[in-house]
Formats: structure tokens, C-alpha cells, sequence
């Protein structure tokens, strides 16, 4: 079987990090690291730079603990100092990545194009994209995100788990912390109610209490702790097969570990994550008789214990979870290779559908016709002074908001076009490749509405500066909301529904009828015409206006009905007021409805968002899960 058709799923956990490579037929195989599945997921920083992985970080910790790094996984704008040397948390990730990738590589017989990514339910747009660039620099494909619940849930029903349309489950991601999710089952994929984590109710926690059981009448010196750490480690998992398991003590005599001692570290950390599945299910506001089941994932969840307390405590049904520490990776591959795909969440910048790309010309095309329009029927007149010429401001107003609206679709759709690729070899990150193009796109509009005032004040023979005047002025509010969207598309604060591309794409309807409307008014207004026609050209003014009226409101009102109940008497308003000398008047209307188009959709769409929303997160940054 080629390697291309193989697929890859990492869940890259906090503590442990497992993969699974799925092929077509079905089947798939875990990968080995020092022959186990899990691949410890912390790192050593080497005296040279270099970046030592797995098991063989966790022995050379005890005689270099100043460079051992037990927890890589940090929120994305943090450094971390390991012996006076800076280094970012994305380098020492991508080398696990990088081991993985290896591994997968020689598994398979070649590169495997086709991954996926564990990422928590918690995290927002800013986390996943640092993942994502953590994957770029370790050489990874282009990878596709799914969250850890939905491919828990995602591998429960390949495994034949009966879950019908409208059930409600709870995934409790039992790592070096715990991270509870609430999803309900729909038609076409499943949805996460709710979310909560907490760091201290997880395996590090069980960790720090059998390490205070066994020393408690003192600490380690340094260096020693992280050998005890690795050992007990390795204890608790020997005990799935041993009665009692001895754990060397570094500086002093070993100590035996039983069952009954790590119950007993166990079951209040384990009493505290049932406490977090409660309230999880409490803020995804579900009635806890209506759960289906808990699945119960994780490497502390291998623990026999775990599902007597979460019985006992939640009152919830735990459901066996085949291979636990495997669960989210294998489920990841399943979703990714789902004909239907709305399980698996898709972050960073979606790429622009072609009918948005399509649409992108509208408004281009709009602005050409009117600057010609309004060049190409400009009267003139000799004057007694000095020849002069009529000029339609208004046609040549709404030819530059046009424009500058053309050139923010089309720079965005490029950068959200590059924010979709990690190979496009632009060294900026997905956010700062779409604040880019936002940015650029609006000085390139600034750029071609003063082309216009050059060549109009050239081909009319008239001053400059009334062209500048009604080509710059009307397009400054649009120049200031892109310079506020860029800053938010840069800074990662929200991204918007749909992607920038869609946020940044006006109305098509409105370009289409307050273009139509502005050129019938500028045929309209002729200064000579011929007997009998002042009929018609009355009656083309007036419908003129009524079309720019109609595009002001299509621009500030959405739904039909209301901008048809709206639209008339607007529109009759503006059939009222257009004429020869008051065309600016007109087009000043449309360009404030574009400005408070972009302001309204800038309030609705980032800097609020309803409180009755369907997703509930509610995580503390950075919730470490394995």
C-alpha cells in the first residue's frame, strides 16, 4: 500500500503524545517510540540547541534538569529560558512532531501527506494556529484540526457504539489534567455544549501525591525528582500486571507501590474530576438523566479506579473505551477520512468558496463602469474665463468606494488563500498573512482611486484637487475599519464566522443596483435634449434614485421583507432628491450606508457575540491534557 493513501492522527498531549497511521480499507496500526505507543511529550534542550525527545529526555533530566522540560505545551506567545538560552515552546513541540513524522515515514514506506491533529475542545483560533505552525516547522503536511471530544466520539461509533441523532454524551479526557466536553449528536456531525478543564485533577496530581506518600518526611535533591517522576511512571503502569511494583528511590532505599497505595493518591484527584464532569454537564445546560454515557479517555483513565469513582460520583453510566490512550488519535483518523466531514472542525482561515472569488468582481467592475461613465459624459462648457467642465462628484464618489471595497475582497481572499497552506514559503504566520493582505489591499485601493483623480484631472483638464477631494474623502471611514480589522486579524482576538474573506465580501445585490441606479441618473442629466424627451429622461432619474435608495438599504437591512417594507419609502426619498447639482448629496447617502455596513458587521461579528450561543467554552488558558 502507497504511503500516500495512508493517513496520520497525532494527539499531542501535554504529558504523552500518540499516533495511529488509518489506511483505506479500514485498518490501522499504532506507532512505536522505544517500542510503546505513548511517546513522552517532554523535551531536554541540549547544550548544542539541539532538542532530545521521549524517554530518552526523561534519563538525561536527572543530569541535566535545568534543560528538562516535562511540559513543551504552552500558550502560544510565551517564552521559555532553559539555562540562559531563549527558546519558543513551537520548536520544542515540533521536534515530538518531528520524531512522529519520522516514525510515520518509515512505517509507512514515505512521506504520508494526509494528518491530523488532536487539538483540545478549549482551545481558541490563537492556540490552534501556533499548533499549526508548530506542524509546519516539523515538516508536516498541510494538517486538518479535530477536537479531542469529537474524535473520541468519532472512534466510539466506528467501534459500533449505538449513539442515534440527538444523544447526549460526556468525554472526560482524563491526561496530566482533566478536560470534561458535553457533545450532542446531530445529523451531520457532533456538537460540543460545553467545555471545562482543570490542570490539578489529573495524572500530575496523582504524581505529586504518591511522590508526597512515599517521601513524606522530605523533598530530593535537585535533579532527583524528575528520576522519581519517570519512575513512578513507569510503576503505575507496570501494575496493570503486578501486585506490587518496587520503585528505585534516587539517595535512598527503594519503596514498594501497590494497588492500594495509588488508590488512595488516586481517588481524591479522581473525586475532583467527577466534580468538573458534573459541572460541565450543568453549563451545557442538559438534564444528567438525558446522558447517554461517559467515556472516560486518557492515560490516567487506563486506572481501574476511575470508573467506580466517576459511578459514584456523577451518577453517569462510565462506557469502556477501547485502548484508552489511543482513543482520540484513532478517532482522528476515522473523522478525517468521514465522507462527511462536518465532525471534523477545520481552523485557521477557511479558503474562499469560487463564488466568493467570483463575487470579488462585482464591485471591480462596478467602479470601472461608473469613473468611465462619469469621464466619458462630463459636459463642456467655454465659460467666459476659462474653459470648464460638469461632473458627476457622485458617480465618481461611489466609482472610489468601490474600489477600495474590490481591492479588500480580493487582498483578503489572497491572504486567507495563503493562511490555508503551510508550504507557500511566506514566513509570516496565517494571522499576520491575512492582517497583510487586508492591509495591503486597502492601500492598494488608496493607490487606484488616486489613479483616478490623475488621469480624470488629465483627461478633463481640470484641477486635481476636486478630484482628490471626491475620490480620497469618501473612502477614509473604510480605510479606518480595515485598519482596526487588520490589527484584529493580526492580534488573533476573534476571527469571524465564515473567515475574513466572507466577512469582508458586500452585498452584491447593493453594488449591482446602486450602480444601475447612478448611471441612470448621470443619462438622465443631460444639458441639451431633444424636444419630447423630458419625459423620459425624468422618469430614468427618478428610477435612478430609487435604485440608490434601494442599494443603501439592501446594505444596512438583511431579510426581504423588512428591506422592502423599509426600501419603499427610503428609495422614494431619494428619487425625490436626486438632480443635476445634488448627485454628490445622493452618493454621500450610499457612502455612509457602506460605512455603517462595515461597523455594524464589525460590533456584531467580533467585538460582540450573543450570550445565547450554542458553544459553551469554559477552560483556564492553557488546560494540559495528554
Amino acid at each position: 500500500m502507497r504511503a500516500g493513501q495512508a493517513r496520520l492522527a497525532i494527539d499531542c498531549g501535554s504529558a504523552t503524545t500518540t499516533a495511529v497511521l488509518a489506511w483505506p480499507d479500514g485498518s490501522w496500526s499504532p506507532l512505536l517510540f522505544d517500542g510503546e505507543p505513548a511517546l513522552p511529550s517532554a523535551v531536554l534542550v541540549a547544550g548544542d540547541g539541539s532538542v532530545v525527545t521521549g524517554q530518552r529526555a526523561w534519563q538525561a533530566a536527572t543530569a541535566e534538569p535545568q534543560r528538562f522540560i516535562p511540559r513543551p505545551r504552552r500558550p502560544a506567545d510565551e517564552q521559555v529560558t532553559v539555562a540562559n538560552m531563549q527558546v519558543t515552546p513551537a520548536d520544542l513541540v515540533a521536534a515530538t512532531l518531528r520524531r512522529v513524522m519520522d516514525e510515520a515515514r518509515a512505517v509507512a514506506g514515505g512521506p504520508v501527506e494526509d494528518v491530523r491533529l488532536v487539538v483540545p475542545a478549549g482551545w481558541g483560533p490563537r492556540r490552534r494556529t501556533w499548533l499549526r505552525q508548530a506542524a509546519h516547522r516539523a515538516g508536516l503536511a498541510q494538517p486538518r484540526l479535530v477536537e479531542a471530544p469529537v474524535a473520541v466520539a468519532c472512534d466510539a461509533l466506528a467501534s459500533g457504539v449505538q449513539l442515534p441523532v440527538g444523544s447526549v454524551v460526556v468525554v472526560c479526557d482524563l491526561g496530566a489534567g482533566v478536560e470534561v466536553s458535553v457533545l450532542r449528536r446531530g445529523p451531520a456531525g457532533f456538537e460540543v455544549l460545553s467545555t471545562l478543564a482543570d490542570p490539578d485533577a489529573g495524572g500530575d496530581a496523582i504524581d505529586a501525591a504518591l511522590t508526597a506518600t512515599l517521601l513524606p518526611d522530605g523533598g530530593l535533591p535537585a535533579g532527583d525528582g524528575w528520576a522519581l517522576t519517570a519512575s513512578l511512571r513507569t510503576a503505575k503502569h507496570a501494575l496493570v500486571g503486578h501486585a506490587a511494583v518496587a520503585v528505585p528511590v534516587p539517595s535512598g532505599p527503594a519503596v514498594v507501590l501497590n494497588h492500594t497505595a495509588v488508590e488512595q493518591a488516586a481517588r481524591p484527584v479522581l473525586v475532583r474530576a467527577a466534580g468538573v464532569v458534573r459541572e460541565a454537564v450543568d453549563a451545557a445546560e442538559v438534564d444528567a438523566a438525558t446522558v447517554a454515557g461517559l467515556w472516560c479517555v486518557g492515560g490516567t483513565a487506563q486506572m481501574p479506579l476511575v470508573a467506580d469513582v466517576m459511578a459514584a460520583e456523577t451518577g453517569l453510566r462510565p462506557m469502556l473505551v477501547p485502548d484508552p490512550l489511543l482513543a482520540a488519535a484513532r478517532g482522528a483518523a476515522d473523522a478525517g477520512g468521514l465522507a462527511t466531514d462536518q465532525s471534523t472542525p477545520v481552523v485557521g482561515e477557511p479558503l474562499p468558496t469560487l463564488w466568493r472569488a467570483v463575487a470579488v468582481a462585482v464591485p471591480g467592475f462596478a467602479s470601472l463602469a461608473l469613473v468611465s461613465h462619469a469621464l466619458l459624459t462630463a459636459e463642456w462648457n467655454s465659460g467666459l474665463l476659462r474653459p470648464w467642465a460638469f461632473m458627476n462628484w457622485g458617480e465618481v464618489a461611489m466609482a472610489s468606494v468601490f474600489a477600495v471595497i474590490a481591492c479588500l475582497a480580493a487582498g483578503t481572499v489572497l491572504g486567507s488563500s495563503l493562511a490555508t497552506r503551510t508550504d507557500s514559503g511566506v514566513p509570516l504566520s496565517p494571522a499576520a498573512q491575512v492582517a497583510t493582505g487586508i492591509l495591503t489591499s486597502a492601500w492598494l485601493g488608496v493607490a487606484v482611486v488616486g489613479m483616478y483623480a490623475v488621469v480624470g484631472s488629465q483627461y478633463i483638464g481640470t484641477e486635481l484637487g476636486a478630484f482628490l477631494r471626491w475620490t480620497l474623502v469618501p473612502v477614509v471611514p473604510i480605510l479606518l475599519v480595515a485598519m482596526v480589522l487588520a490589527l484584529i486579524a493580526f492580534r488573533q482576538w476573534r476571527t469571524p464566522r465564515g473567515g475574513w474573506s466572507e466577512f469582508l465580501a458586500f452585498p452584491v445585490s447593493s453594488t449591482l443596483t446602486a450602480t444601475v441606479g447612478m448611471i441612470l441618473v448621470q443619462w438622465s442629466l443631460p444639458a441639451t435634449y431633444s424636444p419630447g424627451m423630458e419625459v423620459w429622461l425624468g422618469l430614468g432619474s427618478r428610477l435612478g434614485g430609487l435604485l440608490i435608495g434601494f442599494g443603501v438599504i439592501t446594505a444596512l437591512v438583511s431579510g426581504w421583507w423588512l428591506r422592502l417594507v423599509m426600501g419603499v419609502p427610503f428609495a422614494i426619498l431619494t428619487a425625490t432628491l436626486v438632480g443635476r447639482y445634488n448627485t454628490g448629496t445622493v452618493a454621500g447617502l450610499y457612502v455612509v450606508a457602506v460605512t455603517v455596513w462595515w461597523l455594524a458587521r464589525l460590533w456584531t461579528r467580533i467585538l460582540y457575540t450573543a450570550p445565547t450561543q450554542a458553544r459553551r467554552t469554559l477552560v483556564p488558558p492553557g488546560p494540559p491534557r495528554s
